[in-house]
């Protein structure tokens, strides 16, 4: 994906207040989303910020889909990445959250294939999908980089 394009998913933003739907965009290596009326953006889904620098999201579940190409047998077929980040709470030391909590699920020919991290590295997490996948088959371009 070129830093010109935008991409953009539907999701669900849920936290103990309730549950809500939200579009999640990605363009110039930036993520984006606005929860409750506050923007938030950031490099990685664990990184977004509330437009202005204030804390980090936490406390929250973000879930969405997005197309991924898969490539095979020299044909590209689409398939769904379902992801599931569980953020945890703020932490005073550290890193900026206790947990980030990732898990994809590649749809793809019938077949489930899943993947978790309790980091929330998003290529970590694609890439042991990717290493389930048939002999043959490769993920195709994604974004975002990271979670």
């Amino acid at each position: 994906m070129s830093s010109e394009s935008t991409e953009a998913w539907a999701g669900w933003y849920r936290d103990r207040q309730g549950a809500e739907s939200v579009t999640i965009s990605a363009s110039g290596g930036q993520l984006r989303t606005c929860i409750r009326g506050v923007e938030y953006e950031g490099e990685t889904f664990a990184a977004l910020k509330a437009a202005g620098g204030s804390p980090v999201l936490a406390s929250c579940v973000l879930e969405w889909d997005m197309p991924l190409p898969v490539h095979a047998d020299g044909a590209v077929q689409q398939a769904t990445l379902s992801c599931l980040l569980t953020l945890g709470e703020p932490s005073r030391s550290g890193p900026p959250l206790d947990r980030a909590d990732l898990n994809l699920t590649l749809h793809y020919g019938g077949t489930a294939y899943e993947a978790g991290v309790a980091d929330g590295d998003f290529d970590n997490a694609l890439g042991r999908i990717s290493r389930q996948l048939p002999p043959g088959a490769g993920l195709g371009q994604r974004e975002p980089a990271q979670a």
